[in-house]
């Protein structure tokens, strides 16, 4: 099992945003949001893992989503997204891997993200679920999303977890061996850039794997978008790109709605 996710963290590895295009920004939703978000320290075995949590405002109780980060780290950009997430009805939680570390060199990012293993993945996802579903406001419901490559340790979880209700995936490597696909239990929705092939050349190996196993892949990909559209098209970002702006704004359309079904 240790090599398929070894195989699997490689196939990952390769993202490539280049570092003129990263900005971390995200500051000004979240001093200005009514939602209430926090630092908590979640516990594993002799360790912390810190994590940043935002609560909806709603009367009843909610489901818990997992949010896994980019390469750069727990970013105010992720943060944000929590909120924008909580905003839409869900208790969002993001587990830091990096340790509070957050990079603007891309270079950098890709070092510190590549040293995490699979089974510190897996550890820090199954303590933060565990945490997560343990929140008096949660409704039992889980599920987890990711972007970049943690929309590949997204898809990944989804074949560790079966307590996930959903896994969404954005821009991650898609897995390419049946083994990978084997355990999933809920049912993988996937977010891809149109010019962004690197991803997207192994959808379709993906797509055959879970339709031969029974399991539910619906991907889709917004046309004149490329790789981390959800936060270059941010309309915050001070390098907004226009044709990643109207592919976030589809995306977000469609994942509403599945959020909705939680």
């Amino acid at each position: 099992m240790s090599r398929l996710l070894a195989a699997f963290m490689l196939a990952v590895v390769a993202q490539s945003i280049p570092a003129q295009e990263f900005k971390d920004f995200g500051k000004d939703r979240l001093n200005s949001s009514p939602r209430h978000g926090e630092w908590v320290d979640i516990k594993s075995g002799d360790r912390a893992i810190k994590a940043f949590v935002v609560y909806p405002e709603r009367k009843d109780k909610a489901p818990a989503l997992l949010v896994i980060q980019e390469i750069f780290g727990l970013t105010d950009w992720l943060r944000s997204m929590c909120d924008e997430l909580a905003e839409n009805g869900v208790i969002a939680i993001a587990p830091d891997f990096l340790n509070g570390q957050k990079f603007e060199d891309a270079d950098g990012a890709r070092k510190a993200i590549s040293a995490v293993t699979q089974d510190q993945i897996k550890t820090v996802l199954d303590a933060t679920a565990d945490y997560a579903l343990k929140i008096p406001s949660c409704n039992g419901a889980l599920a987890v999303c990711g972007f970049c490559r943690g929309g590949g340790w997204a898809f990944m979880y989804a074949n560790m977890n079966p307590k996930l209700k959903a896994a969404y995936s954005f821009y991650g490597a898609p897995p390419d061996a049946s083994e990978q696909v084997a355990n999933i239990s809920c049912p993988v929705y996937g977010f891809y850039g149109e010019n962004d092939e690197r991803v997207n050349a192994g959808i379709p190996k993906a797509e055959e794997l879970m339709k031969a196993a029974g399991k539910k892949y619906e991907p889709v990909i917004y046309k004149g978008a490329g790789h981390g559209f959800m936060r270059s098209g941010e309309p915050h970002n001070p390098n907004v790109r226009e044709g990643d702006k109207k592919a976030r704004d589809e995306a977000w359309t469609r994942w509403k709605k599945l959020l909705n079904q939680l």
